[in-house]
């Protein structure tokens, strides 16, 4: 049986462990913030230009762009958003299982490589031997358009060079403090606009008057497509991680209150027992005295 110093000491350690999980929470929320309001700003802009775009791909020709190309996808390049810490629930847990799962339903595994997009999964899929083809760390904290466009032309330059013949991504898509959707989009080759997909205002494809040539137009366009896409990914996935890693932080903080409270409780209850002996051989050691 635990003594009461035993007891004192565990309560006194649970009791910081408790303070670091708040201070945890509470810098999770003040990140959220601002990673909420990135991702909001994101998304009204990706949205728009996906609809032109895939609008406009499904009124010319695969030719008019490399990234229109469409081939076999025999050689298939995966790009895992995933965070740059723990301690944030399932998050992680739950990019890289839909990733490996999709890796896994793939014809040929021999074909398919990885682009890792934070800390986590790259290590997790490095222990998988999965083929990396590149790996970025050190994103999520402070999401850039500039490291989204170089991301975006590392994708963009392998799929026109043909060393890959189609690119998906996977994320968790940011919905609320307490929620977030796992997704797994297509970002290569564009997929056209079908009739009654997609918002109300883009259900039907729009037929757009170029002031420029089509190839003009398609060559500055496409490659600002991809770079939006990656950019509302990892903007997304951050949002997704500070919500993810508040909840489990709020989660301990209470766990740990609860084992506060029963801990105290079982203390008590030794120190009443110690208290009730010592009274009993008090007694019975005045009793036989007497």
């Amino acid at each position: 049986m635990p003594t009461q110093l035993d007891l004192k000491r565990r309560i006194r350690s649970v009791r910081n462990t408790q303070q670091i999980t708040r201070a945890m929470k509470f810098v999770a929320a003040a990140r959220l913030r601002r990673a909420q309001e990135r991702a909001f700003a994101a998304r009204p802009y990706a949205r728009a230009l996906s609809a032109v775009v895939r609008s406009a791909v499904s009124r010319v020709p695969a030719a008019a762009h490399p990234l229109l190309q469409r081939r076999p996808e025999e050689r298939v390049l995966l790009l895992a958003v995933s965070g740059e810490r723990g301690l944030c629930g399932a998050f992680n847990a739950n990019v890289l299982r839909r990733a490996i799962e999709f890796l896994r339903g793939r014809p040929s595994q021999q074909g398919v490589a990885v682009m890792a997009l934070g800390r986590k999964g790259r290590d997790a899929l490095r222990k998988q031997r999965w083929t990396m083809m590149a790996e970025y760390v050190d994103i999520a904290a402070r999401v850039q358009s500039a490291r989204a466009a170089e991301i975006a032309q590392a994708v963009a330059g392998r799929y026109q060079a043909g060393e890959v013949d189609a690119v998906y991504i996977v994320f968790n898509e940011y919905k609320s403090v307490l929620a977030q959707t796992l997704t797994l989009e297509k970002l290569l080759p564009i997929e056209p606009l079908a009739p009654g997909s997609g918002p109300a205002a883009a259900e039907a494809p729009v037929d757009y008057l170029y002031e420029q040539p089509v190839g003009e137009l398609l060559a500055g366009l496409i490659p600002r497509y991809v770079e939006t896409q990656v950019f509302r990914a990892l903007a997304e996935s951050a949002a997704a991680e500070h919500a993810a890693r508040m909840t489990a932080m709020d989660s301990a903080t209470n766990n740990a209150r609860e084992l506060i409270d029963k801990l105290t409780l079982y203390m008590n209850k030794v120190r009443q027992a110690a208290i009730t002996k010592e009274i009993i051989e008090v007694v019975s050691g005045a009793a036989s005295a007497g």
